[in-house]
């Protein structure tokens, strides 16, 4: 019967899941595996280079199989389509991503914080006053606004609802009030005990937690991580390379800007001093400079660029084949527009991956349209200061026009001229120098562009301007 006893407790230890090679049992301590948690800084305004750090960001952190991406965010806001698409890149991810306000999220911060499944925040941070502003600060018109509320409530919605209970029952509740996002950025909206009429929300840290819209407060990422209750991680930081870096500062607006003004600026100025070069060059280099980085940030494609260049070509023959300024040169005009604003817009908003608005349409567009006014009416400025300065009187037409070589200004007999034929002393593009009777007079060319040392003939002669057309 011992004996029996005994078979039967070894065969019991034998078979249990102690004697299993490689078999887990609650009764063996099991060490903890380390988690992968992938940090992106985003500590400045939201812009162009925010939205290149966050997509190289993600897709490193897929690269790496981590578990969470943590956005540690500090910012006043900043442009609302680049915070738009970094929103809807944090809806889409399949991984868990956590942002952490290390003192403010404000605007569009706040977008990008309540887009997140989990926010954090410094005790003493806040959230929220997410009102869309102009370029000097004041209120944008309610078509803004409506975009604004539009994304913020969505964003809300899409956190879901979650069960609470109240007075014995369950009852389900959004998990980021919409309303309250909506009180971000619209002054009129009342929540009783949350924000009065007249005022834009933004909350405290407390606040944010006693509303759902914090999770937790920490004073420190690595708090943060042991409040939530891992203990063993691995943290891997997202750090922009040098191209990162001149990539955000050439898709800055400021830069952006001026890059447009330098095309503008070299494409006057050649045609003001035709066969110079280096003012079409630097027009060259600024609109790769403009092109380039957002091309490689996936915002520009090839039609945007065909665009453009079609629109030169369309100004370029307007100016020297065909006479006058017609369709030709206005429909150019346009479709450089056209490539230099769709350039700067996400294309995702036309393929219906994202909600179309018009808003992240009309910022570009006026930054292009100021620019290339800037751009022109600077040009006609800097060129009369050049064209009277003795310091660069090579760049006029690349000639001395002294009287002694024939030059002058309003010849009295100019009239005499009529019917008269001579030759092109300089380019016609339209306007240009023709060489008649061994005199030098001011000429506008009816037929558009003529070459030097072509055969002109005068047709008319209106308020000291002398018009010619070629004469075969």
């Amino acid at each position: 019967m011992k004996r029996i006893t005994t078979l039967i407790a070894l065969a019991a230890l034998f078979c249990s899941p102690l004697s299993g090679v490689g078999v887990e049992s609650d009764s063996i301590p099991q060490k903890e595996e380390s988690t992968l948690i992938y940090k992106i800084n985003i500590m400045e305004d939201i812009m162009p280079s925010s939205w290149r750090y966050i997509q190289r960001g993600f897709a490193e952190a897929d690269e790496l199989n981590a578990e969470i991406i943590l956005i540690h965010l500090n910012t006043y806001g900043g442009l609302v389509n680049m915070a738009d698409s970094i929103r809807t890149k944090i809806l889409n991810s399949p991984k868990p991503v956590w942002v952490f306000v290390d003192n403010q999220a404000a605007s569009a911060g706040a977008l990008i914080s309540i887009a997140a499944d989990s926010i954090y925040m410094r005790q003493g941070a806040s959230i929220g006053a997410a009102t869309v502003v102009d370029q000097t600060g004041a209120a944008a018109p309610d078509k803004y606004q409506s975009f604004m509320r539009s994304i913020m409530r969505a964003t809300a919605e899409a956190k879901g609802k979650v069960p609470v209970i109240e007075n014995g029952d369950t009852v389900y509740k959004w998990r980021r009030d919409p309303r309250i996002a909506e009180a971000m950025v619209d002054q009129s909206i009342y929540i009783e005990g949350v924000v009065d009429t007249g005022k834009i929300l933004t909350f405290t840290t407390e606040e944010a937690i006693r509303w759902g819209f914090c999770e937790g407060k920490a004073e420190s990422v690595s708090e943060l991580i042991s409040n939530v209750g891992i203990t063993e991680y691995k943290l891997v930081e997202f750090k922009p390379t040098t191209i990162d870096k001149l990539i955000g500062l050439l898709t800055s607006p400021v830069v952006s800007g001026l890059l447009i003004m330098l095309i503008v600026g070299g494409i006057y100025f050649e045609l003001q001093t035709p066969g110079v070069g280096f003012p079409i060059a630097i027009s060259i280099l600024a609109a790769i400079l403009y092109f380039a980085p957002l091309y490689i940030d996936g915002l520009a494609e090839n039609y945007e660029l065909v665009i453009f260049i079609i629109g030169i070509i369309l100004i370029a023959v307007e100016i020297f084949v065909i006479p006058g300024f017609g369709v030709a040169g206005i429909s150019g005009i346009i479709l450089v527009i056209v490539g230099l604003t769709v350039a700067m817009i996400d294309n995702d908003i036309f393929r219906d991956a994202r909600p179309f608005a018009w808003v992240e349409i009309l910022k570009p567009l006026a930054l292009v349209g100021f620019s290339l006014l800037s751009g022109l009416i600077l040009s006609i400025i800097l060129s009369k200061r050049l064209i009277t300065s003795p310091t660069f009187p090579s760049l006029m037409l690349g000639s001395s026009l002294s009287q002694e070589d024939g030059y002058v200004s309003i010849d009295k007999h100019q009239k005499d001229m009529l019917g008269k034929v001579g030759i092109a002393n300089t380019v016609l593009r339209p306007s240009g120098k023709v060489e008649i009777d061994d005199e030098i007079f001011d000429a506008i060319s009816e037929d558009g562009f003529i070459n030097k040392g072509d055969k002109v003939k005068v047709i008319k002669d209106e308020a000291g301007q002398i018009y010619v057309m070629r004469n075969e």
